[in-house]
């Protein structure tokens, strides 16, 4: 659910960016992650992703890079899922459906396809600096289990994907002469977590979910401008650079609490402190009546957009409140205003944008029924669409003054 809400707010930025862009300049070019809007101020995910990454570690002349549990491929520019088999003596056909790709469909330009089976390992005779897989490094000469088990485990995962048996790992041994295989660099050691992409994932999310920035994702997997991603692609996730120092402060899991920082007395009490004598009283002038400016209740107030209760708050990084309802419940428009836009989520389920004075928009998320259309302009209270049908069923309620977003609590009446 969290990844989907996610997803449905990048949806939300991208629309109100798009309308911010066309009521300033039709001509402007389009920045869709909205990074150049704003300023300081601006949209960006970099609090989510405060390790540093290494770079990925360089492909033979076939394209393979060779880790003990798994190899992959990176494509070159023109290749496709038919052609790189073909360079490989595989079967189109399974190294297809083990990417969830159409075997003929043009690849960006280092893309990252991984390999149901292993094939020859890299040598100096395919252009690799080394012979056999990447191996991580042993600590005091011990074997690495894990990079073994892992291993194992995903030959398995490729035999019963592909209806074959996996070919057998083949790693390069010594001479006869006894000559020791040359030392691998650490930095091209890590063997990478392999990341199945779920329905309704995005690199964003993704990279949220291992800590790391959105741009190793894509460097290391080859993603287009885009950022584009499918349901069954197989992802490296970038390892992270041990030899950077970590964050200062803990990142806190979307929707989580930021912890509080301990109070210093907590620790140590506070020095006692003799009080300063009391000091003759000082003559205050009358207070002014701030009644007569005070801003009264209008018609303009933003009201609760459904009946229920708040089950998942606002949180910093601006992605709305949940709102628990019962499927079919009315949705109502929180003030008055227009319909700035209807688009949908990844699901395919609609979100309704309305633009209210001073440049405020909400956003009503998880509907279903919507009864107004683009350009209406409807009453603070209208029924505008229901909540739809859930596990539990809920309301996403999104506010924003243009494209930064706002804690609804700071305008709900």
């Amino acid at each position: 659910m969290a990844v989907t809400r996610t997803a449905i707010h990048r949806n939300l930025l991208m629309c109100a960016g798009v309308l911010a862009l066309a009521a300033c300049n039709g001509n402007a070019p389009r920045d869709w992650d909205l990074r150049g809007m704003g300023g300081s101020n601006a949209f960006n995910t970099a609090g989510a992703a405060e390790q540093a990454t290494l770079a990925r570690p360089q492909p033979d002349n076939r394209g393979v890079i060779s880790y003990p549990g798994y190899q992959v491929v990176v494509a070159k520019r023109g290749d496709t899922v038919a052609s790189i088999a073909s360079r490989l003596g595989l079967a189109a056909a399974d190294l297809a459906r083990y990417n969830a790709i159409d075997p003929n469909a043009p690849l960006n330009d280092g893309a990252v396809i991984t390999l149901p089976g292993r094939v020859s390992e890299p040598s100096p005779a395919t252009g690799a600096v080394t012979t056999g897989p990447l191996e991580p490094p042993a600590a005091d000469g011990k074997i690495d289990i894990t990079a073994l088990a892992t291993g194992a485990l995903d030959r398995a995962q490729a035999s019963g994907d592909t209806g074959a048996t996996a070919a057998p790992t083949t790693t390069a041994t010594a001479s006869a002469a006894g000559a020791p295989k040359p030392a691998l660099p650490n930095t091209n050691a890590t063997q990478p977590i392999k990341h199945k992409v779920a329905r309704g994932e995005t690199a964003y999310t993704i990279a949220r979910l291992y800590n790391i920035p959105v741009r190793a994702l894509a460097d290391w997997n080859g993603l287009g401008p885009d950022l584009a991603v499918h349901e069954g692609q197989i992802l490296l996730i970038p390892v992270i650079d041990t030899s950077k120092p970590a964050a200062a402060a803990p990142v806190t899991a979307p929707g989580q609490q930021s912890p509080a920082p301990e109070p210093p007395s907590a620790a140590q009490p506070l020095p006692a402190a003799t009080p300063p004598a009391a000091s003759a009283p000082t003559k205050l002038p009358a207070s002014p009546n701030l009644g007569k400016d005070a801003t009264q209740a209008s018609a303009a107030a933003f009201i609760m957009p459904v009946d229920g209760k708040i089950i998942r708050p606002f949180t910093k990084k601006g992605e709305g409140i949940d709102i628990g309802a019962a499927a079919g419940t009315a949705v109502k428009a929180s003030s008055d205003g227009t319909v700035a836009a209807i688009t949908k989520d990844t699901e395919g389920f609609p979100i309704v944008v309305i633009r209210h004075a001073n440049n405020i928009l909400t956003a009503y998320q998880r509907i279903d029924g919507v009864t107004v259309k683009k350009g209406d302009t409807v009453k603070r209270g209208q029924k505008i669409a229901v909540v739809r049908q859930g596990d539990p069923a809920f309301l996403h309620f999104v506010v924003s003054q243009g494209v930064d977003p706002v804690d609804p609590a700071t305008v709900l009446k």
